[in-house]
């Protein structure tokens, strides 16, 4: 397979809302896999608000999975949870832990500011770069 039709199914792929593609023909093989949720078609796009648009000081910032596993809210079974709506959260502090393969990974955060939306449960499996919390 010529490398210009290669490009071309990838490219097909990444906009397509298929999650695998696997392909082989004669001595070649390809398989295509992808984490993260396709891109939303226009047509299916939420519509843009009608509201005036928020200040500087209310847009809302997402703390999102680094990487693919099972989020824990809180450090042990039974402890209080890292983060709770109405919290104030600093960057660089510890907001959950991620296994992956029996390895535990804490998740910082990069932005600062107030807590308003927990976006996952407890113990939930998470795909990378999926929201975890809203911080404004």
């Amino acid at each position: 397979m010529e490398l210009t039709a290669v490009q071309k199914l990838m490219e097909q792929f990444e906009d397509s809302t298929a999650r695998e593609l696997e392909l082989t023909d004669g001595d070649f093989h390809l398989r295509l896999s992808k984490n993260r949720a396709a891109k939303a078609s226009p047509a299916l796009a939420a519509p843009a608000p009608t509201s005036a648009a928020p200040q500087a000081a209310e847009v809302a910032q997402t703390i999102k999975a680094p990487l693919v596993g099972t989020v824990y809210l809180q450090p042990k079974p039974g402890a209080k949870p890292y983060l709770q709506v109405g919290q104030q959260v600093n960057a660089g502090d510890v907001v959950c832990v991620i296994e992956a393969m029996k390895m535990m990974t804490e998740v910082k955060s990069q932005v600062a500011g107030t807590v308003k939306a927990v976006l996952v449960e407890d113990e939930q499996l998470v795909e990378v770069d999926q929201p975890l919390f809203t911080v404004e």
